[in-house]
């Protein structure tokens, strides 16, 4: 159902701007001087009650995304003309300096109900109207903006106003309380603070050599990328259609390029798959052999094969909250006596992971993790 979902807001989600769109070109900073509006960039911006994007900006979807307390995404990339990003097979596309990427947040509104309630929906297809964002029914958060500027990649955090009409740069972040609300019973689920990072905090998940805290993309990836998307001359293979629109070169053939699962349920592809796709978005780019969580030992992202090094039967480095009472990360066949169901369910500061970037349990992702852990042979004795 949800690879039948992905297709659909891809298909709806293109947005092919014509009349102000042309009117536009996308406006690199000089330096380190950022516009202080989001529509400044020329990318994407307002335009009456529906979000635009520049005719030159291509979206993009990924095949699992990571977790942002059941916020809604919309992705953009953006190459200088005349200059490619360069393929890699397991690392973040080499892209050319002047690129610009952004991710939008945004949640479905609750009809008759108050601006701070949101809707908890997987359902993309009321988000759309024709090739526009329909923003008489959703509410703006933030768009987050990676810049490639010659010194290398600058996040910026952009929040949308009350009046929805620009989003504006704040270096300090923000936050919004909210309330979500549900789709079949529309009760209200849990009220959250909804964070939104700063800079510097961008960092911590955008830097995955701790030692080097270079910024860098996480989802442009082969593995991410490697999935369809319909476009306006129909439905096409994501990475290849960056080839042909010539923003991309050095591309394989298709049947050599790396694919993550859908997370959600697929029959496609088994419970392992699915679960270690959902770990390596969520928790990869920290938990590798050089991420900030290095010196745990745990290592999460895709490329690792190792049991113990993915948890199984592995004690913590530290004892202490963070455990939960546990005695090691996975134990097969059991859990809710692993660690890492543990503080994927926790909302404790001090046991929570990830650390940030959430303020709410994502259920359907801990009852993954759960089937999958129950699904393991083996004991810890």
């Amino acid at each position: 159902m949800l690879n039948k979902y992905f297709s659909l807001v891809s298909l709806l989600i293109l947005f092919t701007v014509t009349g102000c769109s042309s009117e536009k070109k996308v406006l690199l900073p000089v330096g380190d001087n950022y516009p202080e509006s989001l529509s400044a960039w020329g990318v994407l911006w307002r335009d009456s009650n529906r979000l635009v994007i520049n005719q030159k900006v291509i979206p993009y979807d990924l095949n699992t995304a990571l977790f942002s307390d059941y916020a809604h995404k919309f992705r953009t990339v953006w190459v200088p003309e005349g200059e490619t990003a360069v393929y890699r097979q397991d690392d973040t596309f080499d892209f050319p300096v002047g690129s610009v990427i952004t991710k939008t947040f945004y949640y479905p509104s609750v009809k008759g109900g108050s601006h701070n309630q949101v809707l908890k929906t997987s359902d993309y297809s009321q988000d759309f109207v024709g090739q526009a964002l329909n923003l008489n029914h959703l509410r703006l958060i933030e768009t987050r903006v990676l810049y490639h500027s010659k010194n290398g990649w600058v996040a910026l955090p952009y929040v949308w106003n009350e009046e929805q009409t620009d989003a504006v740069l704040e270096i300090t972040g923000g936050s919004f309380d909210l309330e979500l609300v549900s789709e079949e019973s529309g009760s209200q689920l849990v009220a959250f603070n909804y964070s939104v990072p700063d800079a510097n905090q961008c960092v911590g998940c955008h830097a995955p050599n701790h030692s080097a805290r270079v910024i860098k993309p996480i989802g442009p990836k082969a593995r991410h990328l490697n999935k369809t998307y319909f476009y306006a001359s129909g439905e096409q293979q994501q990475i290849n259609y960056w080839r042909t629109s010539g923003i991309l070169k050095g591309v394989p053939s298709l049947e050599k390029v790396p694919q993550n699962a859908l997370w959600t349920l697929d029959a496609k592809n088994n419970i392992d798959h699915r679960a270690r796709s959902y770990l390596d978005i969520n928790c990869g780019h920290c938990h590798n052999p050089v991420g900030a969580a290095d010196t745990s030992g745990l290592f999460l992202d895709i490329a690792q094969n190792d049991d113990l090094k993915l948890g199984v039967c592995k004690p913590p480095v530290a004892a202490g909250q963070g455990t939960g009472g546990h005695l090691f990360s996975i134990v097969p066949e059991k859990p809710d006596e692993s660690i890492l169901l543990y503080r994927m369910h926790s909302l404790d500061p001090g046991a929570m992971m990830p650390e940030l970037g959430r303020a709410t349990v994502h259920k359907e992702g801990v009852d993954l993790i759960q089937q999958w852990i129950r699904s393991m042979k083996g004991n810890c004795s």
